[in-house]
Formats: C-alpha cells, structure tokens, sequence
C-alpha cells in the first residue's frame, strides 16, 4: 500500500436535508428552504434528501418503493422550485452516496447508549410500543451525524427540534479526535481534530409556523387534517380556501405584537404574512390592528398565493419531468461523492483498517 497523504483540516461547509415523507409544507418553506436559498449565494452548501432516514418505520409510513420513489423526486422539486441551484449548491438524495452509511457504522462504534438513550425524539415517535420499534428510528441520529461529517460540514441549519441530534454528532466529533488525536497528528494534521464539531445554525429571525387548526401545534406533514397546513404543492384557490378556514378568535387584531401575547391563532398568522411579504409583525399590526379577520385574511390569502403559488406551479412542471428531477440527483451525487469518499478514506486510514 501507497503511503497516505498528509490529512488536510477541513473547511467552511453547509449540510442539510429533508425527509421524503409526507408534503413539504409552508412551515417547511419559511423555516428551512427560503433561508438554504439564500445561503447558497455564500456558502458551499450540501442540500440532501435523506431518503434513509426515511425508510426507519414501517413502509406503511413511508409508503413503500413507489411511494419513496414519488415522495423523493417531490422533494427535489420542491427544492428546485423554491430556488436551489444544482450548480450552486449539491442536491442529492442520501442512499446514492455509501459514504453515510459506511461512516454511520463507524459512529456506533463511537457513540454510547447512554448518549441514545437521552434522545427525546425516539421516545416521542416510539411511544408506548417502544419494543416494536425498528434500530433505525433508535439509532438514526448516528447516521446523522454521519450524514454532516462525511463532508466535514461545519455549520447545520437546523431546527430547534434538531439541536439535541446535531449535539450528539458534536459529541461523536469531539471523542473520534480525543481518541484517535495521536494517530491523526501522525498522519500529518497537528491539531489532532479531524472532524469538525458542527455548529447550530438555528434560524433566529426565521418562522416557527404553527397549524392553521391549532396555534400550539407545530405545522406538521404528519397532522390528519389537510387543512392544518398549506403544502407546496396547493394550488391557489386552495392555498386560498385554507387561510380563509384557518382557525382565529373573536377579537379583532391588536394594533401591537404585545397584543397577541395569549392569542396563539392570530399570532401564527400575524407571523406567516410577516414572512410571507418581509414586513415586521409590528408593520403588519399597524395596517391591520383594530380591524376583523376576515380583511386580514383576504390579505393574507393574497400574500401567500402570490408567494406560493408560483412555487407550487414550477414544482408541477419538474415533477411531469421525473427524468430531469432523477439527472440532477445523479449529478448531485457525484459530486457529492467526490468530497465524501475521500473523507471515509481518511477515516479508514486513522482508523487502521487496511485499504486501496
């Protein structure tokens, strides 16, 4: 075997990704995909389908091959649609790339229960049944880490749901480089750290969208009710439909944010035509405050059918295109491959494995 080369420290990078379970939702939209959008013109940014995590519940879930197939290419055109560019940022889906699942082994070897064991998620989506529950949904937190340090990704925008899994990944970074630090300094990296501890980029400004049925609930793909949330793939006149159905209260809207302190409904949709038109919640107040929410929700339905609907439009012409969908994630993952072999390579060679 050839020597290996010296290991070089890492460098600035963006990962995220989503589910193909379910719609993307507005909630989705304003909270995750509108901010990848703009950090793609200043970062090097990987935007990832994660179609293994998809498949950690039953197929009954995640609606089986054709199912996953479908729901897959949605969410890329979804991606497409709200402005990721495939040259200005890597858009794949996850199984394309071994790399995620050969380095998710690796970290649990690392990981400890004890550290799975705190996870809340697991306990929330298991419920009772606990004992019927698959290893993936268990263990895919490790394969989440997995999925930011294949690429040494140093920044993670993620919700506030997600900051326990990215502290684990943290976690596993910090005790890979602790306990093979004399091992990476001799294979020329003086620092001793190869894998970066992400960083938390939670959205400060950005939206947390709540159900248009309930104002405590987040909005969610999984909420029974279609009318808990305007999917991206609404047509106008049901984008429309929805905000006019969305549940408020009796009072008039306050003609200041402190009013609506105690008002969950009103709000949730004080803040979706905030985001929606780039306005201030105070600015929308100040038009809006003292008046009934039937004008504010003829508004609101406007602002989001202009916003949306043209999404929802080029989304449907991706997706009567699945060719096209399925030859940018090819693309994607060859250039994705190209950063994460390497990575796993190195991973290999700290680790003593013998290897080409």
């Amino acid at each position: 075997m050839t020597a290996h080369p010296r290991l070089a420290p890492f460098q600035p990078r963006v990962f995220s990704g989503m589910q193909p379970t379910g719609n993307l939702h507005l909630g989705n939209y304003l909270g995750a995909l509108q901010r990848w959008v703009a950090m793609q013109e200043t970062h090097d940014c990987i935007y990832c389908i994660v179609d293994l995590h998809a498949i950690t519940q039953g197929p009954e879930v995640w609606g089986g091959p054709e199912g996953l197939r479908k729901a897959t290419r949605e969410v890329a055109a979804a991606y497409l649609a709200a402005g990721l560019g495939p040259k200005r940022a890597i858009i794949f889906n996850q199984s394309q790339v071994s790399g995620h699942a050969e380095l998710g082994w690796v970290f649990n070897c690392i990981a400890r229960l004890g550290w799975l064991n705190r996870m809340t998620q697991f306990k929330e989506k298991a419920g009772k049944d606990r004992e019927n529950a698959s290893i993936g949904l268990y263990d895919y937190p490790v394969l989440m880490a997995a999925d930011i340090l294949v690429y040494r990704a140093t920044h993670v925008p993620v919700g506030e749901d997600q900051k326990q899994h990215l502290e684990l990944a943290r976690d596993i970074a910090q005790k890979f480089n602790f306990d093979f630090g004399d091992r990476i300094r001799a294979l020329g990296l003086d620092s001793g750290e190869y894998l970066p501890l992400p960083e938390p980029l939670i959205a400060g400004p950005a939206p947390r969208v709540m159900s248009l049925r309930d104002g405590t609930k987040k909005m969610s793909k999984s909420d029974p009710s279609d009318y808990s949330r305007i999917n991206l793939t609404d047509d106008a006149d049901t984008i429309a439909l929805k905000v006019k159905k969305a549940k408020t209260d009796p009072e008039p809207l306050p003609s200041e944010e402190a009013g609506l302190k105690g008002r969950p409904e009103a709000e949730n949709l004080v803040t979706i035509y905030a985001a929606l038109s780039g306005q201030a919640p105070d600015a929308v107040l100040k038009e809006y405050g003292g008046g009934q929410f039937s004008r504010f929700k003829q508004a609101l339905g406007d602002v989001a059918v202009n916003h949306l609907a043209p999404i929802a439009a080029q989304m449907r012409r991706y997706l009567a295109d699945p060719a096209s969908i399925d030859a940018i994630l090819f693309d994607g993952a060859d250039r994705a491959r190209v950063i994460a072999e390497p990575v796993y390579r190195d991973v290999k060679e700290i680790l003593g494995f013998i290897h080409r």
